[in-house]
């Protein structure tokens, strides 16, 4: 074995090989990261090194993003259901009622129209967002779509 070869999972794992990943990892992880992908790299002009470096600031840029993003979700939660509450000591008397008063303005015509209620409210993609939106399809009303 040379020294541009190291043993991974029992395989010969050539410095092609390790530059093709790590230049696919920071490529798509540069999405995951910063929302976009990373289009402006020079991969060619980049050596191992650098390429192990900026794999490296790609994780930990995008360990700080998911961070953001579950601190996000966690107020966004809270904000919600911090309205429910108020909501129910105006006098819904009930989480039930309350989340029926907070629809009431909304028109619905499908499951995707409460996932999009529930999206607006920031929570869609967290456990109890996809709870709520169960607990909503027994709640709302549906309306009927007009076909042309």
């Amino acid at each position: 074995m040379t020294n541009t070869e190291t043993l991974f999972l029992d395989e010969v794992y050539t410095e092609a090989e390790e530059r093709e990943d790590l230049i696919i990892y920071i490529y798509e992880g540069h999405k995951d990261a910063f929302g976009v992908k990373g289009r402006h790299y020079d991969f060619k002009a980049m050596s191992l090194q650098e390429l192990r470096a900026e794999a490296r600031y790609i994780e930990r840029s995008i360990e700080e993003s998911i961070a953001a993003e579950q601190a996000a979700d966690a107020r966004a939660l809270e904000e919600f259901e911090h309205r429910v509450a108020e909501t129910i000591r105006y006098g819904a008397g009930d989480r039930q009622t309350a989340l029926r008063w907070m629809t009431q303005g909304e028109t619905f015509y499908h499951h995707q129209c409460v996932e999009h209620w529930v999206w607006k409210q920031g929570i869609l993609f967290t456990d109890e967002g996809r709870e709520l939106v169960k607990e909503l399809m027994d709640i709302v009303q549906f309306e009927s779509e007009e076909v042309a």
